[in-house]
């Protein structure tokens, strides 16, 4: 489904998501491809499935390290599973953590996200659709279901592995013959464009995608003092937890410490308990490392004289196993050992209360765009205004008896869209983050978008923590009940990613996306225009800037008005040509367009700036063609909004008799449109 396009194609979309298209039980076909029609075609035509969208061929493994004429693809033959094994399984027994066992490939983000799903049964089966094997009704077909940016979307794959010496190179399970993990792996490959664009990344990006919860991070040098209740709490409800210890370089990276820890590298955190140990009671946390191997061999791993002190049945109760990956420690040790702990919710639920509480939820789906939305951070003062904005309003504080601070609680998280499928390209995370404005209802009545000179004088309320190259960055803020304006942005402007803001509010709130409203018509003061001398000098333009003069002639009524407009036009682009170079800049063109008296949305400026700009640039020409068609355009408007309502209903022959030369024609970048 398209996220983006022209108005018809956002009415389509919106009337699909109304009915319910994109949720779970609608999930969207990716490319268009059907599971269960494919699965009966080959049934009923006796062939097994190749998948035509992510063929058994070398761009499918990647791109660089791993493309197509890398040393580590060389040899790479593509297997079934009924051609690795006699008896291949989908899943045996149950799928468990320890059907995961990490390859050749640096994805041990996406593993321990998977080996903390099988924890929850029902989850791991919105993932992983009931009803696949290797035995009824098997035609090399399968299909998984993930998450992306808002939407559910359903994965079909064929069951070609990529096997090396007669190995599976990537995900493979202890046993050798159970393949779900596998295949999951190379369903979230396709969704990603390649098993390479899935090395290095965030645990929570992965633990969104199978759940489309919301994720938060906490720093162990500086836990929150009830971190083992938050932690405890989110077990309890089935939340996804994964923890790190971070690199200082390079050479750190999967680097293993004295005690067995792996630096850089993603682990599960998959539960606690408390033992009586020594007259007092201490309180443990069990980790796994999705390499299956490598463990901890500090206080309370597997072989430490301290369990000789503890209750054999209350080991057993514990799971205690040698070497399979997963191992206890202290709790203590946790906090010394680990650098990071970060936590998927998989509803919206506080865990910083007591009782459960649901979160009311909006998202907003949005983009940066060089030149007009793309304004980068507040380093940036001149063009960090031009960044999307989003109103929200806090009508209630929390309630909480044990606080007397007048406050609401919010999470607000802005993620990043298909930045792993630009890698191909060369591109990669953006770096990206958030602010926080206060604002008055007067100001927000009086000017709909907040422009530069606010941001000049205002600082913020709140913002994230930091501005970080992650695809999703999160904050749990508390603010008072009041109006508040959220920019997102990159760290540096002229940046261009679509994104997602979703804002998750404890108690009743208000959110909408900031834009300006439509003002029609050329407007200058007329103390600026007379102060400007009209000579013949005025009047004598190049022969650069004719074609503009004939443009305006063909739409001014009478001479007079022409005359006017032009010196109105000259005025205000002198005035923003503030370097005397002849072009104005992308985000001065939009200031110089709103000194016209026209304030235009997002959209519309982003359209603008993809027609005349050239470069970043607009020169006069541009500028002044621009102008005078907004002029006309606003004009035929009003004339057939005879009740002044904002809005006209036109048919076939009211469209065609606006003036083709009116109509703005311009290409839009492809990365404006999502792949599904």
């Amino acid at each position: 489904m398209l996220s983006y396009g022209g108005i018809s194609a956002q009415i389509s979309i919106s009337r699909l998501k109304a009915a319910g298209k994109g949720s779970y039980e609608q999930a969207i076909h990716f490319q268009n491809q059907v599971f269960e029609d494919l699965r009966q075609e080959c049934l009923e035509a006796g062939y097994l499935f190749e998948d035509p969208c992510f063929p058994a061929e070398p761009c499918s493994l990647g791109f660089k390290e791993l493309g197509p004429y890398s040393s580590k693809t060389r040899g790479v033959e593509w297997m079934r599973p009924t051609e690795l094994c006699g008896d291949p399984q989908f899943i045996l027994g149950g799928a468990t953590r320890t059907d995961i066992c990490q390859g050749a490939l640096g994805d041990c983000w996406l593993l321990a996200a998977i080996a903390s799903l099988t924890l929850n049964e029902n989850l791991l089966h919105r993932v992983v659709p009931h009803g696949q094997s290797f035995h009824e009704n098997y035609a090399g077909i399968f299909h998984f279901q993930f998450w992306q940016f808002g939407e559910w979307v359903d994965i079909v794959i064929d069951d070609r592995l990529p096997v090396k010496d007669g190995e599976l190179m990537f995900v493979h399970s202890v046993e050798g013959n159970e393949f779900w993990s596998a295949l999951i792996e190379k369903a979230y490959a396709k969704l990603n464009g390649s098993y390479e664009a899935l090395s290095g990344g965030s645990t929570t990006e992965g633990f969104e995608d199978f759940t489309g919860g919301v994720s938060e991070m906490y720093e162990l040098c500086k836990p929150p003092k009830d971190l083992y209740r938050i932690i405890s709490k989110a077990l309890e409800r089935d939340s996804l937890l994964g923890c790190s210890i971070d690199i200082t370089s390079n050479f750190d990276m999967e680097a293993v410490t004295f005690k067995k820890l792996v630096k850089g590298h993603a682990y599960s955190v998959t539960g606690l308990s408390q033992v009586n140990f020594q007259g007092h009671t201490e309180r443990l946390i069990r980790i796994r490392n999705p390499w299956g191997q490598v463990e901890w061999t500090g206080a309370w791993s597997d072989n430490s004289s301290e369990w000789d002190e503890i209750d054999p049945s209350e080991r057993e109760d514990m799971c205690l196993k040698m070497e399979d990956g997963e191992f206890w420690m202290a709790f203590s040790e946790f906090l010394q050992q680990f650098s990071r702990l970060e936590i998927c919710n998989l509803t919206p639920d506080t865990l910083s209360e007591e009782t459960m509480s649901h979160w009311n939820t909006i998202t907003f789906h949005g983009e940066w765009r060089r030149g007009s939305t793309a304004g980068g951070c507040r380093n940036h003062p001149n063009t960090f205004w031009i960044n999307p904005q989003y109103k929200i309003t806090l009508l209630e504080e929390d309630d909480d008896p044990e606080d007397d601070e007048e406050a609401c609680s919010f999470l607000v998280a802005l993620m990043q869209k298909d930045r792993r499928l630009s890698r191909r390209r060369g591109q990669d995370m953006h770096t990206i983050g958030f602010a926080v404005y206060e604002v008055s209802t007067g100001q927000l009545c009086s000017l709909y978008t907040l422009l530069k000179d606010f941001f000049l004088t205002h600082s913020s309320s709140a913002r994230s923590e930091t501005f970080i190259n992650l695809r999703e960055v999160s904050a749990r803020l508390r603010l008072p009940p009041g109006e508040y304006i959220i920019v997102p942005s990159t760290f540096e402007p002229s940046k261009e990613a679509n994104f997602v803001l979703r804002v998750f509010t404890e108690k009743q709130s208000a959110t909408e996306y900031v834009t300006s409203e439509h003002v029609a018509g050329i407007h200058c003061s007329l103390d600026v225009v007379f102060s400007v001398t009209v000579n013949v000098s005025v009047l004598h333009l190049s022969v650069k800037y004719m074609e503009s003069c004939r443009t305006m002639v063909n739409f001014m009524d009478v001479f007079f008005p022409f005359i006017i407009n032009i010196i109105i036009i000259i005025v205000i682009y002198r005035q923003y040509d503030l370097d005397k170079s002849g072009t104005m800049s992308s985000y001065e063109m939009r200031l110089a367009i709103e000194s016209a008296g026209f304030k235009l949305n997002n959209a519309l400026n982003q359209i603008i700036v993809a027609r005349y700009a050239e470069n970043d640039a607009i020169d006069f020409d541009n500028f002044i063609s621009c102008l005078v068609k907004m002029e006309a355009m606003f004009k035929i408007f009003q004339q057939m909004d005879k009740e002044g309502t904002g809005e006209v209903e036109m048919n076939i022959s009211d469209v065609s008799s606006i003036p083709p030369c009116l109509f703005l024609t311009v290409k839009l970048p492809l990365n404006t449109m999502s792949l599904y």
